[in-house]
């Protein structure tokens, strides 16, 4: 009697340098109790040296292995057709004085750039405008405006990120995380075309 696995291949699997990959590690598995046993034991991939940090793994490689494996048996995919393993290297960890630098960076040409917008918008001249119709008087310094526009500026960024910190203000995300994800997706559809053996094949011309 035929037998009927379903797998859904999961996106993204991290894993340790040397370490060994099971079926069960990168896909969630359906089968029979009488083979359910097999397939967690079933070894998929030896993560070595030449692996280097990314490894795509084929749900071709899958069936094939499952093919070998146990007999009579058809196997049902659902989902993604590849699973990117990233291979967790170790990182050096980053100076305080690089930190600091890098902070430094982002600090100022985030001031000069707000900065220069408002310069080439005239939002002085237009809150001088605004100071002396509402008020009757010239004001080269309107405070009244520039503080609290200030402030406002700066609750409208966090408001904008979603973020104090490290802390989530609310559960939607925000514009910076829904470009970070696109930015993820377009990256992880480019490792899988360009680093699946699979997915490449080359004719001879001759």
């Amino acid at each position: 009697m035929e037998k009927t696995i379903y797998i859904r291949m999961r996106n993204r699997v991290l894993v340790k340098p040397e370490e060994k990959i099971y079926l069960m590690d990168i896909a969630q598995v359906i089968a029979p109790e009488t083979v359910i046993s097999d397939l967690k034991s079933l070894m998929v991939h030896q993560v070595t040296v030449k692996d280097k940090n990314i490894i795509i793994i084929d749900v071709m490689k899958i069936i094939r292995l499952i093919s070998g494996l146990i007999e009579d048996v058809e196997v049902q995919t659902i989902g993604p057709a590849q699973t990117i393993v990233e291979v967790m290297l170790q990182k050096k960890q980053m100076s305080f004085p690089l930190f600091l630098l890098i902070w430094f960076l982002l600090f100022f040409g985030s001031a000069m750039a707000i900065m220069n917008f408002h310069d080439d918008v005239s939002m002085r001249s237009v809150q001088e405008k605004l100071y002396r119709i509402i008020t009757g008087v010239e004001d080269s310094k309107p405070w009244i405006f520039q503080i609290p526009y200030s402030i406002g500026l700066g609750l409208g960024m966090i408001l904008f990120f979603n973020h104090v910190f490290q802390k989530r203000i609310n559960e939607e995300p925000s514009p910076l995380e829904v470009e970070m994800f696109n930015y993820q997706m377009d990256l992880d559809n480019y490792v899988i075309i360009h680093e699946n053996k699979e997915s490449m094949n080359r004719t001879n011309d001759d």
